[in-house]
This record gives C-alpha cells, sequence and structure tokens, in this order.
C-alpha cells in the first residue's frame, strides 16, 4: 500500500499512457500534457491500453517514487479520454488499488466461501 499523507491531491490521467514510461518520461508527461507540477506532492496515476496495470507517480519532498499495481482478474476503472485529468481523493485512489469501482464502491471480485 502507498503510504498517501492526508490532504495530498491526486489526479488521473485520463486515456492511454505508454507503460513503458519510467519516472522521467512520466514526469515530462505530467509537466506538458497535464500543465502541472509533477514535484508539487500530488499523486499522478496513469493506466496503459490493457487497463490492468497503474503507474503512480509521487514526489515526497525528498525524491520522485514509481509504484505499478497489475491486476490478476479484470481491469481499472478509468474515466473518458475526453478529460484531460480527473481528481480523485486518497479514499478513492485507495479503492482503485483494490479493484474495487472507485466511483461506486462495491466489490468487484468476491472469493468462493470456504469449506
Amino acid at each position: 500500500m502507498i503510504p498517501v499523507p492526508t490532504g495530498v491531491r491526486v489526479w488521473l490521467a485520463v486515456g492511454r499512457t505508454d507503460m513503458r514510461r519510467g519516472m522521467n518520461g512520466l514526469a515530462l508527461q505530467v509537466q506538458e500534457a497535464l500543465g502541472r507540477d509533477p514535484h508539487a506532492g500530488d499523486l499522478f496515476v496513469f493506466r496503459g491500453a490493457r487497463g490492468d496495470l497503474i503507474k503512480v507517480l509521487w514526489h515526497d519532498g525528498l525524491g520522485m517514487s514509481l509504484y505499478a499495481k497489475r491486476l490478476e482478474k479484470g481491469r481499472f476503472i478509468w474515466p473518458s479520454p475526453a478529460d484531460g485529468v480527473v481528481a480523485i481523493s486518497s479514499a478513492q485512489l485507495a479503492y482503485m488499488l483494490d479493484g474495487i469501482d472507485w466511483r461506486n464502491p462495491r466489490h468487484t471480485f468476491r472469493p468462493r466461501s470456504a469449506g
């Protein structure tokens, strides 16, 4: 789990992102395409074309971090590509990282009961 401090803004970069990009390429995308400062302390979330992988870029004041998560089943819920950037709360990000629809939090996968 990413230790998200309270008061941090979370931005979803809508559309498809080339998941081969690393920290520098994603930080450049934040500056040029989103018009934001990647060193401001906000979290920037990117999703690939298949939808099962996201990357989170975050500068915590000391350095840049890049987190990645791939879902075993299903895809991450993502806004339509018509919008440039979407702001969500840190709680909605936590739902997203758990594979839950952050727009309407309900479990999308339920394991079979034991026994």
